[in-house]
């Protein structure tokens, strides 16, 4: 019973990663082509939000799961699709990371555009673009996590 409970837990964590992901990139996205420092101040305050609330607890969450689930179920974290994974995990975090800096930041300049009745500055676009940028690895490596914790594919042992 156990067992199951760390697994659903953990699939539950992988699926928030994916779609709270898959969310904040809409959600970012249709305010920026919008615009209106208004709206993208006011997403950009839920993105960082949910990034705090889901996104961080999931990102806590999986290793903890994923090691023990490994180590239940006999694998070695150095075998392949294991390793691949959390390779790619930390591929993933390694973009995120400045991406919640990123939106942050593009929330305070949304902010301060709106207290001076000014138009968003150069820097807000800059960033908007390493943003989005840095979004297409990041979820390429979750959807490829995904696809190694459903196949797991014989992958050559790491350790």
């Amino acid at each position: 019973m156990l067992y199951f409970l760390v697994k659903m837990a953990h699939i539950i964590g992988a699926a928030v990663l994916l779609g709270t992901g898959a969310g904040i990139a809409f959600f970012m996205l249709v305010a920026h082509l919008r615009g209106d420092p208004r709206e993208i101040a006011g997403v950009a305050r839920t993105v960082v939000l949910a990034d705090f609330l889901f996104t961080a607890s999931a990102v806590i969450l999986q290793p903890i799961t994923g090691t023990w689930l490994a180590w239940s179920s006999g694998y070695s974290l150095g075998d392949g699709w294991v390793a691949a994974s959390i390779a790619l995990y930390v591929v993933t975090g390694a973009f995120w990371l400045p991406v919640v800096w990123m939106q942050m930041r593009m929330r305070n300049l949304a902010v301060r555009a709106i207290e001076t009745d000014s138009k968003l500055p150069a820097e807000y676009y800059r960033l908007f673009w390493w943003w989005f940028t840095f979004g297409f690895p990041a979820f390429a490596a979750v959807l490829a996590i995904f696809w190694l914790m459903i196949a797991r594919p014989a992958i050559p042992y790491w350790d």
